[in-house]
């Protein structure tokens, strides 16, 4: 055990490293917008309390320990949470630690490999698998069967992805979906319509038609497309890694991704890789969708994530409406999921593991508290909770919980298992191999053939 430790701190301290180098643009992306202009709700002006907030806190006295990442709104409105909980349940104190993303991970793997971990940690999809295989994660099914933790508001696709093998060792903090943010000014007025869930030729048609009444080309994740690669392999009927950590889908199925921008670049919608020279990729401000001199550097679309609406909104030139749509593949369906913005967790170093049960099941399903928290770590997976507390939510907020709850949840599946070990290296593989093909360095077919041969070598490191 204290070998896969020091192994799990090793790893945990590289791909911590790897994050803030290459993917910190994103980090806050995918895990919770900042920008949260809602009204929260003070401490000192909550003393009424709702049926579950009393009903959770058990008996006896626990000092617990939570852990978890973010920004400054995050850190205030998680402390005015446990402040109220404390409140309303005598004997149950907290100590919040706070850090930044790539300092927590380094904290984390430390306490890990000493066994001093927190009772609650705030967990990335990434590293869920790698946390649950060293045993430090306990299973939260029997806190279910036993009515501790609620889930009867909750989809079974919310909760899928703290799923390891047989357990249920992470429940979601908030849901966040792909999404194409578009436009809707400049289609409106060119007699363009956009519907939901296209499949690859309908988005094909859109981005010519586009193209030939306005001029604005395409931008589909330049980049940072291994997300969107994954997506479509879905719509394949496949999935871009096996349950074993090796690359599942074939190099004809991967091409079908790279076809994407090939084609793009051959017909001339496709957004020229030379805009993004003087740009940092994924800062919304300079997103070709918000930011460009003429139509030739602009895009009609942006893929991104659902809590980034409020940013390139607040990004786009004034007049200008932008709309939400789903990603386009094959099957949008079967490509479609509800991506966990984090989760919560209890740890095998626990010493009160039920209370720490039974506030996880408070921060799930408490409307008061998650009037305070207000989706800041994503839309809740409660339908009940996401309806209390729609009306205090900005306009931005609440057309991301509509788009999630009545266009995605429906028509959605399983999210993919974590990323294996090995697949940093093929994330970068597939962004220089985008490139190439945009620069017609490499066709469609030559770029499948090098993901396929050297992302499999990758793997098999």
């Amino acid at each position: 055990m204290k070998r896969k430790l020091a192994m799990l701190m090793t790893g945990l301290l590289t791909i911590s490293m790897l994050s803030g180098c290459g993917n910190s643009a994103n980090t806050e992306t995918d895990t919770g917008s900042a920008a949260n202009t809602g009204t929260t709700t003070d401490t000192a002006a909550s003393t009424e309390q709702s049926d579950t907030s009393t009903q959770t806190a058990g008996s006896g006295s626990a000092a617990l320990t939570i852990a978890w990442w973010g920004n400054q709104t995050r850190n205030e409105r998680t402390q005015q949470v446990l402040d109220l909980y404390s409140s309303a349940n005598e004997g149950i104190t907290f100590d919040g630690q706070f850090a930044e993303w790539a300092d927590y991970w380094t904290k984390l793997a430390t306490a890990s490999a000493g066994h001093t971990l927190p009772d609650i940690v705030q967990m990335d999809y990434s590293y869920l698998e790698q946390y649950v295989s060293n045993g430090l994660l306990v299973d939260l099914t029997p806190y279910i069967e036993n009515g501790t933790i609620d889930v009867s508001n909750i989809s079974d696709n919310a909760l899928d992805p703290g799923r390891v093998g047989d357990g249920l060792y992470a429940i979601n903090a908030g849901v966040n979906v792909p999404t194409v943010v578009y436009n809707k000014t400049l289609l409106d007025e060119n007699g363009i319509t956009i519907k939901d869930n296209m499949n690859l030729e309908e988005f094909y048609a859109v981005c010519r038609e586009i193209y030939e009444k306005t001029g604005y080309k395409t931008d589909v994740f330049y980049g940072n497309g291994a997300d969107y690669l994954g997506y479509v392999m879905r719509g394949e009927g496949t999935h871009l890694y096996s349950e074993d950590g090796k690359l599942l889908a074939t190099e004809e199925e991967l091409k079908k991704f790279f076809d994407i921008y090939e084609t793009g670049m051959t017909e001339g919608w496709m957004c020229d890789p030379s805009i993004y020279a003087e740009r940092t990729i994924g800062t919304p401000e300079q997103m070709p969708l918000v930011y460009g001199s003429s139509p030739a550097t602009m895009s009609w679309c942006s893929f991104t994530w659902s809590n980034s609406l409020a940013s390139l909104r607040n990004a786009a030139p004034e007049g200008v409406e932008l709309a939400i749509t789903t990603w386009p593949s094959a099957d949008p369906v079967a490509s479609d999921y509800l991506k966990p913005s984090m989760f919560f967790c209890i740890t095998t170093d626990s010493a009160n593991p039920d209370a720490s049960a039974a506030f996880i099941n408070y921060w799930t399903n408490d409307i008061e508290a998650n009037k305070i928290l207000l989706g800041e770590r994503g839309i809740p997976i409660s339908s009940e909770v996401a309806d209390g507390i729609s009306e205090l939510m900005d306009a931005n907020q609440q057309d991301a919980a509509n788009f999630i709850n009545d266009v995605v949840t429906p028509n959605s599946s399983t999210i993919d298992a974590p990323m294996p070990e090995g697949a940093a290296e093929v994330t970068q593989m597939v962004n220089q191999l985008v490139e190439k093909v945009c620069y017609g360095e490499l066709t469609a077919a030559d770029a499948a053939n090098q993901l396929y041969t050297q992302g499999s070598a990758a793997l098999e490191k």
